[in-house]
């Protein structure tokens, strides 16, 4: 009887299921731009590989895409007019077609852009053109500091399980300076230097994943202005769970690269009057220094 009871709760149960249609927000689709340039000084070009996919639907993930043109400004300011610049055009090709990812053309002029010609001053904008709409980033070459030493740690912060690296870099000292750590697997961390200027700096980072014996890890240290430096900070905290900064950017979380549709002075980009105008991620030509570990 108690069996044939629980039988006729249970029909009751499911008879009384009913499927329920939600209505996801139907947002209009963004171009995305991962922009990183990272610079080893040591090499001749700048590795400059601008990838654009495009937001879809709510759960889904963006998909490659491409543009009509895309170029790069590079130059320096005018010394007799700070707001104006001396710059020199570098086209970006897809040199593999359908793959999203646009480089500087080298099959009738080689337009890659050599690292020797680097200073503090160099300015860098890229336009692309997608869709009707032409979007427009800025960004100012910004150097880093190596790394002194990286090693093992011997310690845990949640579970036995975590894999300590220990890091140590030099602040410039009298200098305001901006850090971004890349600790591969997606996993970034943004540093300022308000508590260590001019200093040596140890720092420990806990990877929170099984990572094998034998295995190496490479972790990068980027320049970064202020405003990347936010930008990361904010990204990582939005996306911490999500498998990768760079995977699917946080819609709430604005880069640089901005709507310019129809302006007639790009020196007025920042959106103002269609603040909803813009394209998702981030263009930024850094320095960068790395150095690998293997785990032990």
């Amino acid at each position: 009887m108690g069996r044939f009871a629980f039988l006729l709760i249970a029909v009751f149960v499911c008879a009384c299921e009913d499927v329920v249609d939600v209505d996801l927000p139907q947002n209009e689709s963004r171009l995305i731009v991962n922009g990183i340039v990272r610079v080893d000084p040591s090499q001749e070009f700048l590795p400059i590989k601008i990838a654009v996919t495009e937001t879809n639907g709510f759960f889904e993930e963006p998909t490659i895409t491409t543009l009509e043109s895309a170029v790069i400004l590079v130059g320096e300011p005018n010394p007799d007019a700070p707001d104006l610049f001396n710059l020199s055009t570098k086209i970006l090709k897809e040199l593999t077609p359908g793959s999203g990812v646009y480089e500087p053309d080298t099959v009738y002029v080689d337009e890659r852009i050599q690292t020797r010609f680097l200073t503090p001053n160099t300015v860098f904008f890229l336009i692309v053109e997608h869709k009707g709409n032409k979007y427009l980033a800025q960004s100012s070459y910004t150097r880093t500091v190596p790394i002194d030493q990286l090693e093992l740690g011997t310690e845990t912060l949640f579970d036995e399980d975590d894999t300590e690296i220990k890091l140590t870099i030099t602040d410039v000292p009298e200098e305001k300076n901006y850090f971004v750590f890349d600790f591969g697997f997606g996993e970034f961390l943004a540093l300022d230097d308000q508590f260590i200027d001019g200093q040596q700096f140890e720092f420990s980072y806990f990877y929170q994943k099984d990572l094998e014996v034998g295995q190496e890890v490479e972790i990068s240290v980027l320049g970064a202005d202020q405003e990347f430096h936010n930008y990361m900070d904010l990204l990582v905290e939005q996306t911490q769970n999500d498998g990768g900064v760079f995977e699917t950017p946080a819609a709430t979380v604005r880069g640089n690269v901005f709507d310019i549709t129809g302006l007639d002075n790009i020196n007025i980009f920042d959106n103002v009057g269609r603040p909803e105008s813009f394209a998702l991620g981030y263009f930024a030509v850094v320095e960068e220094f790395k150095q690998t570990l293997t785990i032990q």
